[in-house]
């Protein structure tokens, strides 16, 4: 049952085009798929509750279909770090919490489950837990994706650096690109894209242009055209 942990370099690095894409491109290939992510701030009132945009996205990619609730288990109004979003609703969030929920969800069995994190590797659950610990809990290999913009190449060393010094294997990473600007410079762009693959030292699992802003679903298929699944059998 492969499941790998996806995070990112930071906030609207691509986490959830690029996870979207993967489950799009396997659901493709004839396997069943989850996407989980665990909390989400930034959410909206619906006749459902508070929904997430992102999680809405995974959940169209998980086939055979799950409840909203699978996909996102906290979900909070403030588009704010997901710690003081809990605090602000008097919820406390815990590493076990969460990977009892995860661990619901891996229960499923599907072929392909991703559990997208929140804004990148060290983003805090409360005052002496962060997000990453949540992937070492459930011992899952890490996809790393890079938004591709200036500064990007330290910020994937660092990330680099961190999932190593948490123990953990980064089975891929995919690059994502937030900023046109910086392809602007074809010769440039590709020195770039060879320095992180060079840094990195895992496989690239695809580069994902920068796509127009439509219909998740689009979107994710749109993605999967340029992606690869990750090798975690």
């Amino acid at each position: 049952m492969p499941a790998c942990f996806v995070t990112g370099t930071d906030t609207d690095a691509g986490k959830t085009l690029v996870t979207a894409g993967l489950l799009a491109l396997a659901c493709r290939r004839g396997l069943t798929t989850l996407g989980l992510k665990p909390i989400a701030s930034g959410s909206e009132t619906t006749p459902d509750g508070l929904c997430n945009a992102d999680a809405l996205a995974l959940q169209a990619q998980c086939h055979p279909p799950v409840p909203y609730a699978t996909v996102n288990p906290y979900a909070f109004a403030p588009a704010i770090a997901p710690h003081l979003a809990a605090r602000r609703d008097g919820v406390t969030l815990t590493l076990e919490a969460l990977g009892e929920r995860v661990r619901d969800g891996l229960a499923l069995g599907r072929d392909l489950t991703l559990v997208e994190g929140a804004g990148g590797w060290r983003v805090p659950l409360n005052d002496t837990e962060d997000l990453a610990g949540l992937a070492g809990r459930l011992e899952l290999p890490v996809i790393l994706v890079v938004g591709l913009r200036l500064g990007c190449i330290s910020h994937a060393r660092l990330t680099r650096e961190a999932i190593r010094a948490d123990g953990l294997r980064l089975a891929g990473w995919a690059g994502s690109l937030v900023d046109p600007a910086f392809a602007a410079d074809d010769d440039l762009y590709r020195d770039n894209l060879a320095t992180l693959a060079h840094t990195l030292d895992a496989p690239c699992l695809g580069i994902v242009p920068r796509l127009p802003a439509g219909d998740p679903r689009a979107m994710a298929a749109a993605a999967a055209d340029h992606l690869e699944l990750p090798d975690v059998d």
